[in-house]
């Protein structure tokens, strides 16, 4: 788990996908790990006959809540196999699709742009920020509590604040018990604005740290709801010539290997600058535009998608949503390699449901 967030920070996930362990012990120690695109039939297969004590799945197995965990078909029947199996289960998706050089950065590798650059920020799961005055010798006490609590994460730093410094005034009643200034009179006190950004999920418990540090006996703090650090979902660079469609498109199947392509545009038109989108990209039509590619590659474009992507003057290239993510799978393979070498590939059961038939 924390091998995996040194190259794909969980937090620079989707708010509705559910990465990080899905199944399994947080304090078990993975002896044996094995990589796959998605937990199907044949890769559960593969997996009760030799067991690895960890499983790391791009797609996730389980993306909605669920009441039972039942042998049978589906995804609740599978996780259930591999629970039955001893297996953990880890997702590694679209934190590690906006990670540099993850699945996105190598769907460009693998079509040789160059001059490639990230478009498209993705969602971001709610966060909040929030603001307090505190005196500068207290800061460092009260930035810490904070993050022992989930506080001032960005990506793969910590303790991310910021300071100012200013002048707090307040005058206290006769009840008060002021740590610093006489009641009743106007006290101005030199002070740091401190601030820092949580997930909303640790709002609560950050806040409670931040007043138990606080030396004031009422601290003063202000929560903003905020959007940021959205990492980059497309990446947009150049082919060394521009191409025709027709020429593009079977490059572009040769270097995916085997796909229902789906290729919309003029016939005529040569193309250089291509955006690309691993998995279903259709929401980003309009960044693509905007970033003047020629061209868009990524998959379960849909009919109204399509129009809209003409509209915008590019030409699309629609290869399925598996094929996409296929160089970021080897990629994946390649990172958790790095932590643990013995790592087994299941990346030949592909999870591509369209039928090699009409290929």
């Amino acid at each position: 788990m924390a091998g995996i967030a040194r190259f794909a920070p969980w937090q620079k996930a989707a708010p509705w996908d559910p990465v990080g362990l899905q199944l399994g012990d947080p304090s078990a120690v993975a002896t044996t790990v094995a990589v796959c695109h998605e937990v199907t039939d044949a890769v559960l297969g593969a997996v009760e006959s030799s067991p690895p004590s960890l499983l790391v799945s791009y797609h996730p197995l389980l993306f909605r809540p669920t009441t039972q965990m039942v042998a049978g078909s589906g995804p609740t029947g599978r996780a259930f196999r591999l629970i039955r199996a001893g297996v953990g289960l880890v997702i590694a998706h679209t934190n590690f699709d906006v990670a540099p050089g993850g699945a996105s950065d190598a769907l460009a590798d693998s079509l040789s742009l160059e001059n490639v650059k990230g478009f498209g920020p993705l969602e971001t799961p709610e966060s909040v920020k929030i603001v307090t005055f505190v005196p500068e010798a207290a800061a460092d006490h009260v930035l810490e509590a904070v993050v022992a609590q989930g506080a001032g994460v960005i990506g793969n730093y910590s303790h991310c604040s910021f300071r100012a410094a200013g002048t707090g005034t307040f005058i206290p009643n006769e009840v008060a018990n002021p740590s610093s200034g006489e009641k009743l009179k106007l006290n101005r006190e030199p002070e740091l604005r401190l601030e820092f950004s949580v997930a909303r999920t640790r709002e609560a418990a950050v806040i409670a740290a931040l007043v138990d540090a606080h030396p004031y006996e009422e601290p003063s703090y202000d929560v903003y709801d905020r959007r940021g650090e959205a990492g980059l979902l497309g990446r947009v660079g150049t082919l060394g010539k521009p191409l025709g469609v027709g020429d593009f498109a079977a490059d572009l199947q040769q270097r995916l290997g085997p796909c229902a392509l789906r290729v919309a545009g003029d016939e005529a038109r040569r193309i250089q600058r291509i955006a690309v989108i691993p998995g279903s990209g259709s929401d980003f039509i309009a960044a693509a535009a905007n970033v003047r590619a020629d061209a868009l590659v990524t998959g379960d474009l849909t009919h109204h998608r399509v129009r809209e992507a003409f509209d915008r003057g590019l030409v699309v290239f629609d290869p399925g949503h598996a094929p996409t993510e296929r160089p970021g799978l080897q990629r994946l393979l390649e990172r958790i390699r790095e932590i643990e070498p013995a790592t087994e590939s299941l990346l030949e059961f592909d999870p591509d449901p369209w039928s090699a038939a009409i290929r």
